[in-house]
Order: structure tokens, then C-alpha cells, then sequence
């Protein structure tokens, strides 16, 4: 999930350096999306291994 973000946030940086601002803000937004979803997948991941491993 996170190396779509980066490949998202790459993309993006291309774009607006070719001049492309539509498409730019479009793989930013993306990117932002997939890294929150990142970040909530990865702290709900390891909340349930603290709950799970506690004998």
C-alpha cells in the first residue's frame, strides 16, 4: 500500500514538472489517500498483535 503511494506521489511529481496540473493534483490526492489508509491499516495491525500476544 505504501509503495502505491510513493509510485502516486511520483507520478504526480512528473506531471506538475511537464506541466500537467490536472493530473498532478489528481495522483496527490490519490497518494494522500493510500498512505492514510497505510497508516490505519499499520496502527490497527499492531494494536491487535498488543491485544492478541498479552498472555
Amino acid at each position: 500500500m505504501l509503495h502505491y503511494a510513493v509510485v502516486f506521489f511520483v507520478i504526480a511529481l512528473i506531471a506538475a514538472l511537464f506541466g500537467f496540473g490536472g493530473i498532478a493534483a489528481g495522483a496527490v490526492e490519490i497518494a494522500k489517500v493510500l498512505f492514510f489508509v497505510f497508516i490505519v491499516l499499520a496502527a490497527a495491525t499492531f494494536i491487535y498483535n498488543l491485544i492478541k500476544s498479552k498472555p
